[in-house]
């Protein structure tokens, strides 16, 4: 598609934006309603998809895709008169006599750019959330999902104008193009270093942006874990989508007295939560991953793996690995687990925790309160979960987003709802009495009164 085209489509979307259409809550759960019928209606062709990109089976497709979204978008529909209601606040006695509100407002029109690992997911919630705030939206899935891409921009045409949704597909000239225009909001999931790019382009139109990013998330265990629980666990966020999930556990840091135990399990776990059809999604990244096992063969750390044969490889567990290996080196994204140990929690764990960029999510498998406690209140991480991995994304009430590298912002239920919306505050105030001692010149008296107001 090119550039006049993408034009048209977002001159398009901001004239049916001020027709005012989306102002109207009862418009915006009807819009909802199809949608939700239209996923029900289209489920075999997004199950389809999602196995063609990624190798999904229907299980895991619906767990972590098409069921987290029919979620959301009941979860919008069921709160969203609570959600866009204007709220009154108390009004300060200097401003007596007025009311004070915050009335909830929609951007305008939204840019969702979203990647390819879960590209039904990653695509529709935002979506589903800009829509019940009001918005219009353009889509941008990734390119690397194509077929997944083009089921989305079937379903969506067939429902709604491209006045209103708009599925923009190609790679990075249209990913060019489109951040070349001017959006009310961009909300954009992917690498750290295309949302840098995203955010450079915001910058040209004081756009405000989402960035949902990843980083090299840790799977702690310490010497109190239940160790079988924990390896199964680990073994399971890992696993889901071959490993290309930003919130997976990218590695496991354990204490050195129960390290030989978890790997063991771990090993045990490897061999019994297996999806045989799970694919790795480029070439390229089959061979970043595959460089990075063989650099931590030829450093001799244990490596066991499943064995790899595009596009699949198989869960492979690095034993023994140090922080300098060049597994550490970036975000994993693959079905690659690295094993490191430590002795001193507070040298090992917390110091090191500091030093390293902040994550997109932590997972601490603990039954020390103190430790716990550490990671609740002291660590900087996007999400996480105790003695688990990855649930925390599955409730309707947390918010989900990173924190420094990982990113900024969040969605997911009421907070995505506040993230496509803009809070307008509005004080009315009334007619019948006019204090005059705000209004020059002012007198000593009207000085003290003023004072005394503002306390």
């Amino acid at each position: 598609m090119n550039t006049q085209n993408i034009r048209e489509i977002t001159d398009g979307q901001r004239a049916f934006f001020a027709t005012e259409q989306t102002l109207d809550v009862s418009f915006r759960k009807r819009q909802l309603a199809r949608l939700e019928a239209a996923v029900y209606a289209w489920q075999p062709e997004i199950e389809q998809a999602l196995f063609q990109d990624l190798g999904k089976d229907a299980t895991e497709s619906w767990m972590t895709e098409i069921g987290m979204v029919l979620s959301e978008i009941r979860y919008q529909r069921r709160h969203l008169e609570e959600f866009a209601r204007e709220s009154c606040v108390p009004t300060p006695l200097a401003n007596f006599y007025a009311r004070s509100r915050i009335v909830k407002m929609p951007y305008g029109t939204v840019l969702v750019m979203s990647p390819w690992n879960y590209p039904f997911l990653l695509s529709m919630q935002p979506l589903v959330e800009a829509l019940a705030a009001g918005n219009t939206v353009v889509l941008k899935p990734g390119s690397a999902s194509s077929h997944t891409s083009q089921v989305m921009a079937d379903m969506l045409a067939s429902v709604f104008p491209s006045s209103y949704v708009a599925v923009i597909q190609g790679g990075h000239a249209e990913n060019s193009a489109l951040l070349a225009q001017k959006f009310d909001y961009i909300f954009f999931t992917g690498s750290r270093h295309v949302g840098q790019v995203v955010l450079e382009a915001a910058a040209k139109y004081v756009t405000p942006v989402t960035l949902e990013l990843g980083g090299k998330s840790p799977a702690i265990v310490d010497e109190t874990a239940d160790i079988a629980l924990s390896a199964r666990r680990i073994l399971w966020g890992k696993a889901l989508n071959a490993g290309q999930t930003c919130v997976a556990p990218d590695y496991v840091l354990v204490h050195e007295s129960v390290k030989d135990g978890l790997v063991r399990q771990l090993r045990h776990e490897a061999n019994i939560q297996v999806n045989a059809d799970a694919k790795i999604i480029t070439e390229k990244a089959f061979a970043r991953l595959s460089g990075l096992i063989e650099a931590e063969e030829k450093l001799g750390r244990p490596v066991y793996s499943r064995g790899r044969e595009y596009p699949k490889i198989g869960m492979t567990i690095v034993d023994d690995v140090q922080w300098s290996d060049p597994v550490m080196d970036q975000e994993i994204f693959g079905p690659i687990l690295p094993v490191l140990t430590y002795s001193d929690w507070e040298t090992d764990v917390v110091q090191k925790m500091k030093d390293l960029p902040h994550p997109l999510a932590c997972y601490l498998f603990s039954r020390n309160h103190g430790h716990i406690q550490w990671m609740k209140t002291r660590m900087q991480f996007g999400g996480g979960c105790v003695n688990d991995t990855v649930i925390q994304l599955a409730s309707d009430r947390l918010p989900f987003g990173g924190v420094g590298d990982s990113g900024m912002g969040q969605y997911h239920g009421k907070f995505g709802f506040d993230t496509f919306t803009h809070l307008k505050s509005v004080v009315e105030k009334g007619l019948w009495i006019d204090v005059p001692v705000r209004y020059r010149p002012f007198t000593t008296r009207a000085e003290k009164l003023i004072r005394r107001l503002m306390k």
